[in-house]
């Protein structure tokens, strides 16, 4: 998409940054303003790396009107004289590093700080944003909404790809991942559920103040805060695993019998992936038409009620290994998430009396499914075909040919390998293919890369 740029801003922005280059003994460069991601390059920042986020929002539902405070933590990775922050709408209020005033600007979706020093390689530092507003849902390239979703009783906020900036500003790339504490406050009588686990909530004023903490890293698109009448639900999962879910009341006895599941099936997952990789697990259930689609949110995914049944669940709680702890080190490598995802919908009904993944396999490649057809796993042909079925079916069609050169034994040893290997970290698509032809080294995987990965078009069949 193209953009005028008007002259006399654009003159005045570049101006500001030669003051703060030369000026007050500021040194250094600025950070870049996107990391170049192949289908959003302007998503994320260069310079730094964020190491903790401390949100603090309070929302009314009847207003829409959300107030923050964001304080990141985070080191710079070059001498800094100006970094970016990614935020969609919403009022700047007030900008210090280091607890000093610094100068900003806004230019789109971009925050660019000045700060009074500069911030010299390695040095940790401390970025306050006050902000406010009504936050915005945004629409992705595939048509669907994310950002903050208003809700017929509060709200719901859901960041992939790159939604989260629409309510807390930061470096928001899956390749900077951070440890989060999330503090939402709100009318008495309502709710506010996020990720990780709840440390602490108070009640002053006729309003409830919410702290969840999150100490494992945590890409930001993986965030979320739901508000609203919620039915919660603690239980417990594998080695006492603490199980939190939330439910719209409305949807609560609809919702059980599955969500009895979500032990059995963290058990499950355990078993064939290996080690549960956070501190807490659950599930958000909210109302038919409050999103249009299932999100593997951190600890605690988010479901609507009308498309919660086990294939879901199993699908959103194995992408809390694939995904959420082993995250993508691009949009590229989506692949990545939703093959093993879908991958194990096919295990798990193998492995409850269902067709094997083998039959499954079959029944795709010999269907009529032109779509699946449409470009390689590896290579979406845009931004708007990250989420198409190549990424989910054909992706898991290639860890199945995988399995078949492998055998089982092999399969599900490059299977946990790689979940403990890239765990709490980022990985690519050539990270992924390396670490298989080194967990297999007698198998030649040359025909699976070239013609299922990354080729176009159907493949000969094996």
């Amino acid at each position: 998409m193209s953009r005028s740029v008007r002259l006399v801003p654009a003159v005045v922005a570049l101006l500001a940054l030669a003051g703060a280059g030369c000026g007050g003994g500021v040194r250094g460069t600025p950070g870049g303003p996107g990391v170049r991601d192949p289908y959003f390059p302007k998503a994320g920042n260069g310079g730094y790396d964020v190491g903790h986020y401390a949100l603090a929002l309070d929302y009314t539902p009847a207003s829409r009107r959300l107030t923050g405070t964001a304080v990141l933590t985070a080191r710079a990775t070059q001498d800094l004289s100006a970094f970016d922050l990614d935020l969609a709408g919403l009022h700047v209020d007030s900008v210090t590093v280091e607890g000093e005033d610094a100068r900003w600007s806004r230019s789109g979706r971009e925050l660019t700080v000045r700060p009074a020093d500069h911030l010299g390689k390695g040095e940790t530092f401390r970025t306050t944003v006050r902000y406010s507003g009504v936050p915005r849902t945004l629409t992705d390239p595939d048509g669907a909404e994310e950002g903050w979703l208003p809700t017929a009783d509060g709200a719901l906020a859901l960041g992939e790809p790159v939604g989260s900036m629409a309510w807390f500003p930061g470096n928001h790339h899956p390749s900077d991942k951070a440890a989060y504490d999330i503090t939402v406050t709100v009318p008495e009588g309502l709710q506010a559920v996020s990720n990780g686990e709840l440390v602490d909530r108070t009640t002053e004023g006729g309003r409830t103040a919410y702290h969840w903490h999150s100490a494992q890293p945590m890409a930001s698109y993986l965030a979320t805060v739901a508000v609203g009448h919620y039915t919660v639900t603690r239980a417990s999962g594998p080695h006492g695993l603490p199980v939190v879910t939330a439910v719209d009341p409305t949807q609560a006895k609809a919702s059980a019998a599955v969500l009895a599941k979500i032990p059995a099936i963290l058990d499950w997952e355990e078993y064939n992936f290996g080690p549960y990789p956070f501190s807490s697990a659950g599930v958000v259930v909210d109302r038919p038409g409050d999103a249009g689609y299932a999100l593997e949110t951190q600890t605690r995914p988010v479901v609507p009620a009308d498309q919660l049944d086990t294939a879901t669940l199993v699908h959103e709680l194995a992408h809390q290994w694939f995904g959420d702890s082993v995250t993508p080190a691009s949009w590229r490598d989506m692949w990545l998430n939703e093959s093993f995802a879908t991958y194990a919908e096919w295990l798990y009904e193998e492995d409850h009396g269902g067709r094997s993944a083998e039959e499954t396999f079959t029944r795709l490649y010999e269907g009529d499914h032109e779509a699946l057809w449409a470009f390689p796993p590896a290579k979406p042909s845009g931004a708007a075909h990250i989420s198409d079925s190549p990424v989910y079916q054909r992706g898991a069609m290639v860890l199945h040919r995988i399995r078949q050169t492998v055998g089982d034994d092999a399969f599900y040893d490059i299977v946990q390998g790689w979940a403990a290997a890239h765990r709490h970290g980022t990985a690519s698509t050539a990270d992924f293919t390396a670490f298989v032809e080194r967990q297999a080294p007698d198998e030649d995987f040359t025909g699976i890369w070239k013609d299922w990965l990354y080729g176009d078009g159907k493949p000969h069949r094996p």
